[in-house]
């Protein structure tokens, strides 16, 4: 199956609306590096178009566009279509965590009169990957009162970074016999934060020193660590990537460059014929286990909610929701031409080829993928071909060689009609992802198109 990349087909005016929207598409995720910021972003954006509290919506009728938040880190939008409700509804449900450094519950201690921070990291990752580039704190910090304070620290150019250390060269000796695993041990993912020590002081002069800073610049002791967020990422913002900036490199874009081509798809499709809903949850990469994940009850909770301010009954909920279409909207790999022996070219997806649609997920044996009715994918391929959406088939790669799942489980199990169709994304999960703007593109047209399908 020959497909040609984007750049190859579409003229100089469609290659000018790809870079236009790459410019709203990188601000955004440079402003927006947490779950909770994206989901304030979002809002935001959703001002331009007269978005409603769900909550203060007393009736739902053709044309409204509602919304509702979840403990600050879920975001589920909905517009009214022109359908009835039991005719289904339209689903594109993405995640806006990212991997990351996670402080521990007791992270601040002092070693060398060197203070540093303890952290977790959260989701998968490659640990080396994170030793020595500057990092920038986000934290959400909420006192026994109840009062909540946010800090960042690290994105203006005023401002001081972090950072772990690597082992020098002329000392690596040992380490370069260990495997990667052995070699940076996620205990070892320590986050130097200062080191000067305080005067008059005889014990842990350093830490006393750097908890003073806390205290006098953002209002935290020691003791508001347990009941705050804190995160560290990659600090700068994202950038164009390639001497022909056909690309973007920066951090998270697994998986919020879905979540902003869906949110962006949701505000752009007007007078859907479906009911439309752009989902974005949190938890994906730790398994959406929690109270904030695609395994919550939460969106059943608003669906329920839509259908009684919609004139309907609690038991239609069953009949929309087997009516309905959704897509899981994830990123997938892409082939990398240095490590082209864990692909099978036949199957993987190309950079700059479109928007991937993505049949089988997981690995060994299917193992976690939801798999989607040959019926389902032949809807979404005329949907996509009518409107002229540049697409691909993919996979993550070899049988045998690993895997992945994603929140299209969590979506089908209510007898969803679930496919996953997001961008390619070279060096997933590390600090810098890359992903050509052609992808980007075409992922919002994929998204648009899915909303207003007449079928």
């Amino acid at each position: 199956m020959k497909r040609k990349s984007g750049w190859e087909i579409w003229d100089k005016k469609t290659q000018k609306r790809v870079f236009d929207f790459c410019e709203g598409y990188k601000d955004f995720l440079s402003k927006n590096k947490t779950e909770r910021l994206f989901v304030a972003g979002a809002l935001d954006k959703g001002k331009n178009h007269t978005i409603k509290p769900l909550d203060t919506c007393k009736k739902l009728k053709q044309g409204d566009i509602f919304y509702k938040v979840n403990k600050e880190k879920v975001l589920v939008m909905g517009r009214m279509g022109a359908k009835p409700l039991k005719d289904g509804c339209k689903f594109i449900v993405s995640h806006v965590d990212s991997p990351r450094l996670d402080l521990k519950t007791n992270p601040i201690y002092e070693d060398e009169d060197i203070c540093l921070l303890k952290t977790y990291y959260y989701g998968g990752i490659k640990k080396y990957q994170w030793l020595t580039i500057p990092l920038a704190m986000y934290g959400t910090v909420v006192f026994k009162n109840g009062q909540k304070r946010e800090i960042v620290i690290g994105e203006k150019e005023t401002d001081p970074v972090f950072c772990i250390t690597d082992l020098l060269p002329h000392l690596g000796k040992d380490q370069a016999k260990k495997t990667i695993e052995d070699g940076f041990p996620g205990e070892n993912l320590n986050i130097i934060i200062g080191s000067i020590p305080l005067k008059g002081k005889e014990k842990e002069k350093t830490k006393e020193n750097i908890l003073k800073i806390l205290e006098e610049t953002c209002g935290i002791k020691e003791d508001d660590f347990i009941s705050s967020e804190f995160q560290f990422v990659p600090a700068g913002k994202i950038r164009d990537a390639g001497i022909d900036k056909s690309m973007v490199l920066g951090y998270g874009q697994d998986d919020r460059v879905c979540a902003y081509t869906s949110m962006m798809a949701f505000f752009d499709t007007d007078k859907t014929p479906y009911t439309t809903f752009c989902v974005m949850v949190d938890q994906e990469e730790i398994g959406s286990r929690g109270a904030t994940s695609a395994q919550s009850e939460f969106l059943k909770y608003v669906l329920e909610e839509v259908i009684e301010k919609a004139g309907g009954k609690p038991s239609d909920f069953r009949t929309v929701i087997q009516n309905s279409k959704a897509i899981s909207a994830d990123v997938d790999t892409v082939i990398d031409p240095n490590y082209k022996e864990v692909s099978d070219p036949r199957n993987t997806a190309k950079l700059g080829h479109g928007v991937v649609l993505t049949r089988i997920t997981g690995g060994r044996g299917k193992g976690h993928s939801i798999e989607p009715s040959a019926e389902y994918i032949a809807y979404i391929r005329d949907i996509f071909d009518r409107d002229g959406v540049l697409w691909q088939p993919g996979e993550i790669g070899k049988i045998e060689q690993g895997g992945g799942g994603t929140i299209a489980t969590y979506i089908a199990r209510y007898n969803i009609d679930t496919i996953d169709c997001g961008t390619g994304v070279l060096s997933m999960h590390a600090p810098y992802e890359l992903i050509s703007k052609a992808d980007v593109y075409s992922t919002y047209l994929a998204y648009k198109s899915f909303y207003s399908a007449k079928k």
